[in-house]
């Protein structure tokens, strides 16, 4: 499948990553590609020679499936600047938080209760069927789950569109995922969202990311 992932960051690069292994044809969009390759890109390419670097718009113009690995408040302008035309009856997995750091560390949500950053993309670009996913946990734990409880602890996927969702499911599940809960609409963002709070200050008192929650039923 091709696979366009926007933002050259942890998360990003952690799917980029994982997808290649697993045989994806994958193109990562930054919003400016001579700057990103003068940065520590280079060394990551290396690593990874099947990974393409190309700008946000082209990196989504011929993918199946695109992948919002941005920050919570460059996800807007990142997926403006992929276009609405490039993204329009495209699967969007939307993994960005709206996080704000204005006030330093933890920081606070910028969107929380009766709405949602996955709501607020859904409205934004009405033709793309967006799934809030792998919101919930570390980077290095969306893409190699196995490595805590053989991959035995529980994501969520949020979303209007039935089939994108299921898309969304095969490739979390191609991950190593076990445990996938489908939430309902794209409202059920607020949820997931909302975590964040939870998870950082759990980061805090563990010292370590590598945990998540699992739904014992």
């Amino acid at each position: 499948m091709r696979i366009g992932v926007l933002g050259t960051g942890m998360v990003g690069r952690a799917i980029a990553a994982r997808a290649a292994e697993l045989g994806h044809d994958v193109t990562v969009g930054t919003r400016d590609v001579a700057a990103t390759r003068g940065g520590d890109w280079s060394d990551w390419a290396a690593a990874h020679p099947t990974v393409t670097l190309a700008t946000h718009a082209g990196a989504v113009t011929d993918a199946e499936l695109v992948v919002n690995a941005t920050s919570g408040d460059g996800s807007l302008p990142a997926l403006g600047a992929a276009g609405e035309e490039n993204l329009a009856g495209k699967v969007l997995l939307d993994i960005a938080n709206p996080l704000d750091f204005s006030n330093g560390f933890p920081p606070t949500l910028s969107v929380l209760n009766d709405d949602s950053l996955g709501e607020r993309i859904q409205r934004e670009f009405p033709r793309t069927r967006v799934v809030k996913a792998l919101n919930t946990l570390t980077a290095d734990l969306m893409t190699h789950p196995r490595q805590l409880a053989d991959g035995a602890h529980t994501v969520f996927v949020s979303g209007d569109d039935a089939d994108a969702k299921k898309q969304v499911t095969e490739l979390l599940t191609s991950f190593g995922h076990t445990d996938v809960i489908d939430l309902g609409d794209i409202g059920t963002a607020r949820g997931t969202e909302m975590l964040l709070p939870l998870w950082l200050r759990l980061y805090g008192r563990l010292g370590n990311p590598i945990f998540n929650i699992k739904v014992v039923r």
